[in-house]
């Protein structure tokens, strides 16, 4: 049975955040109400202030963590995206309490109090990055097993598993989707992402550095994890419930060396240096069948056509050099670390 998205009200926690702020329009744009949670951590109400007064849009600024400001959001609500989250190895090797409080102890109190309280379904965003590093060239799927490398990682696991242990006795049905590393525009938008990051450097004619050259990693465009999020939540529920999506597409495992290569071919004087010197350790390539053939998501967006987008964007002066970039452009300083 498919629902009509206007008997929907669906919540995402993190709306106006770099995923959810693309998501937010992509479901209103196809008729599903959409109320947003967000804690404004990185000043980032301007990627869904121009919504307001938009039929079937409400925002509230609040912390899915106080059980109050949640209570409040989930009023009438049927479906639960939570995107909210410290984001990404970097931020959470930063702000290690602030990472466990919200992406684990917060998480796992939303799980409790959804338990019996009328929503339908809850989509939670997690990583690619859970299968941290990998031994052989296989592709990772599913059911592979999980071996986090990171701090954020690691909060996402313990989610995860402690969603699946839950299945069958919760009130709820919930779906897992770990995302490829994301890019590409958001009006929330991020420079300190792979994609991102190396085609505006460059495009803006300065020198990149590149370590850990030839680990693997899948990349996926945000429009296309919003589409995955979206029909998630269109889909029949004995579908997806209970179910671990990987999210990208099979053609979009990349090297560092890989992507360079594909950069060259767009700014042909792009000034790459490659460096030894392991930073990162995580080497995962990852299979994407499973949401190709249950969902029959597959991504639109490609790497390369979006580099050249991006290039000329940038060459247009659309994100011209800022003195705070890193305020502006990145999830590296949160307004005021939570107490």
């Amino acid at each position: 049975m498919h629902h009509e998205p206007n008997s929907r009200q669906v919540l995402i926690l993190g709306g106006a955040g770099y995923i959810g702020s693309v998501l937010t329009r992509r479901l209103l744009k196809v008729g599903y109400p959409v109320r947003v949670l967000d804690a404004l951590l990185y000043n980032n109400g301007f990627a869904v202030s121009e919504l307001s007064g938009q039929p079937g849009f409400s925002f509230l600024r609040g912390d899915f963590c106080s059980g109050d400001d949640l209570d409040s959001a989930l009023k009438g609500v049927t479906d639960v995206v939570h995107l909210a989250a410290v984001v990404g190895d970097p931020a959470c090797r930063k702000y290690p309490e602030m990472a466990r409080r919200i992406n684990e102890s917060g998480a796992l109190a939303l799980i409790d109090r959804l338990n019996g309280s009328g929503v339908e379904r809850l989509v939670f965003m997690s990583t690619c990055s859970n299968y941290g590093l990998r031994l052989d060239d296989t592709k990772a799927t599913e059911e592979s097993g999980l071996n986090p490398q990171s701090l954020y990682a690691e909060t996402k696991v313990r989610i995860e598993r402690e969603l699946l242990g839950r299945f069958g006795s919760c009130s709820f049905s919930f779906t897992i989707l770990r995302s490829a590393t994301a890019y590409g525009l958001s009006p929330r938008m991020r420079f300190d992402l792979t994609v991102n990051e190396f085609t505006r450097e460059l495009a803006l004619g300065r020198r990149l550095e590149v370590y850990d050259a030839d680990t693997w990693r899948p990349y996926c465009h945000v429009d296309d994890i919003s589409d995955a999020i979206a029909s998630v939540i269109r889909a029949n529920r004995e579908i997806v419930d209970g179910q671990v999506f990987n999210v990208g597409g099979g053609h979009e495992n990349y090297t560092k060396r890989m992507i360079a290569t594909q950069l060259h071919q767009v700014i042909p004087r792009a000034d790459i240096k490659f460096r030894e010197g392991r930073m990162d350790p995580r080497n995962y390539r990852v299979s994407f069948q499973k949401i190709s053939a249950l969902l029959k998501f597959n991504p639109r967006i490609t790497l390369g056509s979006f580099i050249q987008e991006l290039a000329e964007a940038v060459k247009r002066g659309k994100y011209p050099p800022a003195p705070d970039e890193r305020k502006v452009y990145t999830n590296d300083t949160p307004l005021e670390v939570l107490s």
